[in-house]
């Protein structure tokens, strides 16, 4: 890719159920780690990246997220209301196709902080790799062994030509951040309504087009009131760090 997209949507529209009673009164988007939303880790770096619209679905408690996107500098917004229907992620996505334009746009969800390594940054290191030839969708995934907060056996297997596949065995070496960089023409091929973005996924695959790359930074998996406490806990430790 010679550029970085200047589209991202946020995915904000989840109930939060695993952060309750937290999310009773809060939306999980705005719950705050290190004195910060978590929505606002994944605006400030996309600002950073020189995304120019961030494109955020509500739900659960929407008002409260719009008038939080109100007080974000650095980013035109644009909200996709789903308060009246639950649409999952491919849904959302779905949704708020028609604000996305035909480039190639970052996706991302609001449950993790990410600390960037000693390589490239989060969205540099997709808009790095992006091809449009060959390229559907590609996901940023991080190695169990750099996160936190995550209790779960890993999401994909990486070849390496980096075309990856979901866990097929009782295990898989890498977890997805939640960040992604996907095609609008992928994004098309999706049913109205709810689903997915697995499906997507699947879409992708079979035609071999979904690919990853390794982040070499830290994960804080923010999912739940342990994967909360875990990543308080980190940043205590004095890092400074943004999030995707």
């Amino acid at each position: 890719m010679t550029q970085m997209p200047d589209t991202a949507m946020v995915l904000a529209a989840g109930l939060g159920t695993r952060m309750r009673p937290l999310t009773d009164e809060t939306p999980k988007p705005l719950i705050k780690v290190g004195g910060k939303a978590l929505i606002d880790y994944a605006l400030e770096r996309f600002a950073g990246a020189g995304v120019k619209r961030a494109v955020v679905n509500v739900h659960h408690l929407a008002e409260q997220i719009e008038a939080h996107m109100a007080n974000v500098s650095g980013l035109d917004f644009v909200v996709s209301d789903e308060r009246g229907e639950r649409l999952e992620t491919g849904g959302g996505l779905k949704k708020a196709r028609r604000h996305f334009g035909d480039n190639p746009i970052f996706c991302t969800n609001t449950d993790a902080i990410m600390i960037d390594g000693a390589g490239d940054e989060a969205c540099a290191a997709l808009a790095q790799v992006w091809e449009d030839a060959r390229m559907d969708a590609l996901l940023l995934l991080v190695p169990i062994g750099n996160t936190s907060g995550y209790d779960g056996k890993g999401d994909f297997d990486c070849a390496k030509d980096g075309r990856i596949a979901l866990r097929s065995g009782e295990t898989a070496p890498f977890v997805f951040t939640g960040l992604q960089i996907i095609s609008p023409a992928l994004i098309d091929k999706g049913p109205d309504g709810a689903f997915s973005t697995r499906m997507l996924w699947d879409e992708a695959a079979a035609h071999g087009r979904l690919y990853g790359v390794i982040y070499d930074g830290e994960w804080l998996h923010v999912g739940d009131p342990a994967g909360l406490e875990a990543a308080e806990k980190r940043l205590r430790d004095g890092v400074v760090s943004t999030a995707g």
